[in-house]
């Protein structure tokens, strides 16, 4: 394995990306691997392994290339994941060459902290084997304050920092993304990557603005009329232009570039 990201993936995220002046937010890569049916998941969302061997490896690469990396709440309880490189070789010296990259913080959407405290982010972080997640919630708890302080505590002792933001105002407490990316930008994030799940994938489409470049990775399988997809509307997805498109593996890589404005 080469000790270095895909050319390829490097110059679609090194490129240039004329920001607004003033504009306050991180660099935002949105990335998730679909199926020629443009579905994300199975019946429900439950986790479903689209990519190929090649093509994680790439989605790795491209972890490393980002400070951060979120994903909405019913991605962590679908899918326990663990938001690492674990598919690349360990950070150490292999056949004489270093393998040196970023690992990035795990950020998980939890408007209502619903995140177990037995999950495989914060496992991982008390072992000493990822970083510290941070968990962003909703200024104003739409639980009892009883509950509310209850799992706080809890998540706050098994290692999660906790980060309230602001949230749209609608029935489904779903977090402000201007919001929560001027927030991150505050604590020093500058690059980061959103993998999902669709509801996250959605909110991020829909604010105009807010994601720089789209990589989507087309499995080529069908799920299936019961698996979820994402929605996307025309206005949005005229956003977006064509960059670049790569085989890898068995899959399809397409990288779309917002355009300016």
């Amino acid at each position: 394995m080469d000790p270095e990201p895909p050319q390829y993936l490097t110059s679609i995220l090194n490129r240039s990306i004329p920001h607004t002046p003033g504009e306050k937010r991180p660099k935002v890569t949105l990335t998730f691997a679909q199926s020629l049916d443009a579905k994300i998941s199975g019946q429900n969302g439950a986790q479903l392994i689209l990519s190929g061997k090649e093509s994680m490896i790439m989605t790795h690469w491209m972890r490393t290339m980002h400070d951060a990396i979120l994903v909405g709440i019913g991605t962590a309880v679908n899918d326990n994941p663990q938001l690492n490189a674990r598919h690349l070789p360990p950070r150490s010296p292999s056949f004489g060459q270093e393998y040196s990259y970023n690992l990035p913080r795990p950020i998980i959407l939890d408007s209502q902290l619903r995140l177990p405290t037995t999950c495989k982010l914060l496992v991982n972080y008390k072992s000493g084997n990822g970083r510290r997640p941070w968990v962003l919630c909703a200024h104003e708890p739409q639980v009892s304050d009883d509950v509310w302080k209850t799992r706080l505590e809890a998540l706050q002792a098994a290692g999660a920092r906790v980060i309230p933001v602001q949230a749209t105002g609608g029935l489904q407490g779903l977090l402000s993304v201007p919001s929560l990316l001027q927030t991150l930008h505050e604590l020093g994030v500058q690059s980061l990557m959103v993998e999902g799940g669709a509801r996250v994938i959605g909110s991020f489409l829909a604010e105009r603005d807010s994601v720089d470049t789209v990589i989507i990775t087309i499995a080529a399988k069908f799920v299936g009329s019961q698996g979820v997809g994402y929605g996307v509307d025309i206005g949005q997805a005229s956003q977006y232009e064509h960059l670049e498109s790569q085989a890898v593996g068995r899959d399809t890589v397409i990288a779309l570039s917002a355009k300016s404005t």
